[in-house]
């Protein structure tokens, strides 16, 4: 089966989130490497000095690069997942042609593109920054001057290898979801067994499918989470980023934490109702309201962001406080970490409009949605 090039344009979240770790892995990484050529210069006074920037690149690149790992191959999985869904009889008939899975599977390789082309932009963006990052860097003036090399080996581990595993990934994981039946993909099921859902016969019903709703994309309740954490998170870092770093730490910081958020929030929010829709004519043939339907499809996931928030605030005081006390123990007039109050009301408080407004887009989406074009797409 051969993917076609529109259906990796759709691996944008992959694409952007993919960008966003090699960024910042690449200019820690190589500020680190070349940090390194001044070691046998760096004496007592300034060894503090010098391991400092290179505990906080180490940390931030785990930290960073292996949280958005982890959720890159949960959104791949996710893609794959939904393009399965959308080609089931296609797939269908290459299996009765005799087409083995793993031969299927094979052609999803073309889906670790995504990551080659997000791994590559955010490889060459770091570049682009890296001169003015290490004058920041440098600016205090008391370690040795050194400029930007280019090191083959950042470029196999962050770009070459990264895009090896994800397609990898996509064929194994592409072959384990072709074990449904033939029989199963031709006529549209997907050969999983359905979970049973009961339905109480005291609970309204707008409610007992803002639940069902929830439950039957756990994925998607990730995701929307995960946005929250990310805006929660990397917003209040950045105003302690300014302190304990430099103000371009501080900026890239909240800028990386907006483009995530929103990218994985669109993707979610789109998602949801995309997987809804004929639910959602259902109801508007029944007479339900826009914002009936709204609330039923979109407002189940209200806590999920509530509580990926709530962790995002906890994580990055823990962090910064870990940070401050370790990496930074040795070096004189470094102010003390408290929790920023003032920065948790500014990210809630943006945090609860930029949802409301993305919610409020998507319903009156909902709204336009054409119950016509809906069924005969079902059929």
């Amino acid at each position: 089966m051969i993917v076609g090039i529109r259906d990796i344009c759709r691996l944008l979240g992959i694409f952007i989130i993919s960008a966003c770790a090699v960024f910042v892995s690449a200019l820690f990484l190589n500020y680190n490497t070349d940090l390194q050529s001044i070691e046998p210069l760096v004496d007592g006074e300034t060894a503090a000095l010098y391991d400092a920037p290179v505990m906080t690149g180490e940390a931030v690149s785990a930290v960073s690069g292996g949280c958005l790992l982890i959720t890159s191959a949960v959104m791949l999985c996710f893609y794959i997942k939904h393009y399965i869904d959308s080609h089931r009889k296609e797939l269908g008939i290459l299996k009765a042609l005799g087409y083995s899975d793993i031969r299927i599977a094979s052609g999803f390789w073309a889906f670790g593109m995504s990551v080659l082309g997000g791994t590559l932009a955010g490889f060459a963006g770091a570049h682009c920054v890296m001169p003015l990052f290490y004058s920041v860097q440098n600016e205090s003036g008391l370690l040795p001057d050194f400029g930007v090399c280019f090191h083959p080996r950042l470029l196999i581990f962050l770009v070459i290898l990264p895009t090896a595993a994800f397609s990898l990934l996509s064929i194994a994981y592409g072959c384990l979801k072709m074990k449904t039946p033939v029989l199963g993909l031709l006529k549209g099921k997907s050969g999983s067994r359905a979970k049973k859902i009961e339905i109480k016969s005291d609970m309204p019903f707008l409610m007992e499918l803002k639940k069902t709703t929830v439950r039957s994309r756990k994925s998607l309740v990730f995701f929307i989470a995960f946005a929250s954490f990310c805006y929660s998170a990397m917003v209040q870092m950045s105003f302690g980023m300014g302190d304990l770093a430099s103000e371009m730490m501080s900026v890239i910081t909240l800028m990386i934490g907006v483009i995530l958020a929103f990218t994985t929030m669109f993707i979610a929010v789109a998602s949801v109702i995309n997987s809804n829709a004929d639910g959602i004519s259902i109801m508007r043939v029944f007479g339900y309201s826009k914002r009936e339907c709204s609330s039923s499809v979109l407002g189940g996931y209200r806590p999920a962001a509530l509580a990926g928030f709530a962790v995002g605030t906890f994580y990055q005081y823990f962090l910064l406080k870990i940070a401050v006390e370790m990496i930074f123990r040795d070096i004189e007039n470094v102010p003390d970490f408290d929790f920023n109050f003032r920065a948790l009301i500014i990210a809630a408080v943006s945090f609860a409009v930029i949802y409301e407004t993305i919610m409020f887009c998507y319903s009156r989406k909902i709204g336009k949605l054409s119950v016509k074009k809906i069924m005969l797409e079902s059929e």
